[in-house]
């Protein structure tokens, strides 16, 4: 009889990974301390907790944490996207994170917009087939479906931004993408970290490259009702520019947007 010989970091890939034992991996949280991290980074690791977000901006307030700051979690009980809608996931199964940016950047918005030119360059990774793109305002799109969400918060006590996204890793809600595990959540962290350090001073031209949004015929429910027409342009404050059917522009800083009908990525 022959004995295949496997690493032990594959070995817990392919545990992490199987059906049976999604929400397992808090029991593995050596995959966190031995991965390697991009120079420059600070990244601490929780196996639970309320909001990523809320406690780096805390860590922040009280000055334990700063710039380059990364707060990562297995499992969120207080999780928030926009709109307060709550984010939760089985422990384990998903990239849940957040990060310091100190200080804010002259356009705030600048923050997010890396955020995600980061995830999907760290996507296309793992799925070099998959169409990867940004929806706006805050959404990571695989194959036309929500892979993952971020969410900014301004810090009332410093002169900081927390940005948190959430990225379905090995579990996906209905109607959701995910990666199907063929990646570690840590590992696809330690991905979008190298691509924020990649990234050029001026992202303006790339966001809009990367934003599936511009072009597309749109939906946007908003507070007092919806918008229909064509997304034709993002501000450098990221503001959408959404044309009616009539000619006119309406200059967006929220709304839901649901693509009727994309461009070509």
């Amino acid at each position: 009889m022959t004995r295949t010989a496997i690493s032990p970091r594959l070995a817990i890939r392919i545990f992490w990974s199987t059906g049976a034992n999604v929400g397992a991996v808090t029991s593995l949280g050596d995959i966190w301390s031995e991965t390697a991290w991009p120079a420059g980074w600070d990244v601490r690791h929780v196996a639970e907790t309320g909001s990523t977000n809320t406690d780096l901006l805390e860590a922040v307030a009280a000055g334990t944490a700063g710039a380059g700051t990364v707060l990562a979690a297995d499992h969120q009980t207080a999780g928030r996207g926009r709109l307060d809608r709550r984010w939760d996931a089985p422990p384990g199964a998903n990239l849940l994170v957040s990060i310091a940016f100190v200080p804010v950047p002259a356009t705030p918005a600048e923050a997010t917009q890396r955020v995600g030119l980061a995830a999907v360059a760290a996507v296309r990774e793992h799925l070099v087939d998959a169409v990867v793109g940004l929806k706006w305002p805050n959404d990571v799109l695989l194959d036309g479906a929500k892979l993952g969400g971020i969410l900014a918060q301004r810090s009332s006590a410093t002169d900081a931004v927390v940005v948190g996204i959430g990225l379905n890793v090995g579990w996906a809600p209905p109607g959701a993408a995910s990666l199907d595990a063929v990646v570690t959540p840590p590992e696809l962290l330690a991905r979008l970290l190298a691509e924020l350090d990649a990234l050029p001073a001026d992202i303006v031209d790339l966001y809009r490259s990367e934003l599936l949004t511009l072009g597309a015929q749109v939906r946007v429910e908003l507070p007092g009702g919806e918008l229909l027409g064509a997304a034709v342009d993002v501000d450098d404050d990221g503001r959408l520019a959404v044309s009616d059917g009539r000619g006119v522009v309406h200059r967006l800083d929220v709304g839901d947007v649901v693509h009727l009908r994309t461009r070509r990525p």
